[in-house]
């Protein structure tokens, strides 16, 4: 009885990867505006999307400059004398974090802060490596990347896993402080 109830399991979980790739939604023509965390599509076109193993090479031989695009709660008003713990971001050790440049719509002056962070973190070389992060199962990577290359940075790459793929891999992270912290 053990034996067809394990081959059982083993047969499901074989197939289980593969039901996950089946279930990526389509590439959308345009950026994604709500359910940001979300199940996200295996591609982007004109962008490579990385796997772990690959988005660990590029890091550990620095050929390209890593990009986390998670939003950032600015610090509330508060009361004189309240103490303020602001949540930390674990980041992929030497990433520019460029907060809340992933949502589908950006005010302008957050996407010329996108623009102008972009600049310096590559040196204005638009053919600089740009890889785009944040979250497993977040849209806010993948519209940053498309966003990257709509402003004619060329050699952009989509980080899919995130810091929650990177992290299950047991790949190092690092507490992060925004870039030109947006108030």
């Amino acid at each position: 009885m053990r034996s067809p109830i394990a081959a059982a399991v083993l047969v499901a979980s074989i197939g289980l990867p593969c039901a996950a790739e089946v279930a990526a939604p389509p590439e959308p023509e345009s950026y994604r505006t709500e359910n940001y965390r979300s199940p996200t599509p295996a591609t982007l076109r004109g962008a490579k999307v990385l796997a772990t193993a690959e988005a660990q090479e590029l890091w550990k031989s620095r050929a390209a400059i890593f990009i986390d695009v998670l939003p950032h709660a600015p610090r509330p008003k508060l009361p004189a004398g309240t103490y303020w713990h602001e949540k930390p971001r674990a980041d992929i050790p030497g990433s520019v974090w460029l907060p809340d440049t992933g949502y589908g719509e950006l005010a302008p002056a957050t996407a010329e802060y996108f623009a102008k962070g972009l600049e310096r973190a590559t040196g204005g070389d638009r053919t600089r490596m740009l890889v785009f992060y944040c979250l497993a199962d977040c849209w806010m990577s993948w519209n940053a990347a498309k966003r990257a290359m709509s402003i004619g940075h060329a050699n952009v790459a989509w980080y899919r896993e995130g810091t929650d793929g990177w992290a299950a891999a047991g790949l190092p992270l690092e507490n992060a402080q925004p870039e030109g912290r947006l108030e």
